[in-house]
């Protein structure tokens, strides 16, 4: 069974992507989300931290992603876009959260919703992205 905060985050990638391909206000695709079927499962707050976290810090979210991408984030298919912005919110923002577990999370995500190989490219962008925003955390973990 999947916890809350897994499905927060499947329910936050469903709802980034149509706010990405569709252009609506997140508080729209929000009361939307919340009138899905088992959204009482989910962790509310974690759901409201990435919707809104990202849909507001999306430009420093890709400005942070661009440098670890082999091509311009416009060119990423929506669902890797949503997934990866899901999983640069969480390295920022959720310190409580181990760096191995945002990128795992990440990779699930990208494995439940994405293309057949998107999740190796998610694994290897988040990668990137966390030596970069939490360098000691990754280093430790390298030498462990």
């Amino acid at each position: 069974m999947r916890n809350a905060r897994r499905r927060a985050r499947e329910l936050a990638t469903q709802a980034l992507y149509q706010w990405l391909v569709a252009g609506s206000a997140a508080s729209d695709i929000d009361a939307h989300i919340r009138g899905t079927q088992n959204f009482e499962k989910a962790d509310g707050e974690h759901f409201d931290a990435l919707l809104y976290g990202v849909s507001k810090e999306q430009p420093q979210l890709e400005a942070t992603i661009a440098p670890c991408l082999d091509r311009p984030v416009a060119e990423l298919s929506p669902v890797e876009r949503a997934v990866l912005l899901v999983g640069t919110y969480e390295l920022l923002h959720h310190l409580d959260i181990p760096y191995r577990v945002v990128i795992n999370e990440a990779v699930e995500l990208a494995k439940t919703f994405g293309g057949t190989d998107g999740y190796k490219f998610v694994n290897g962008v988040l990668d990137k992205v966390a030596a970069k925003l939490r360098p000691d955390e990754a280093q430790a973990s390298r030498r462990g």
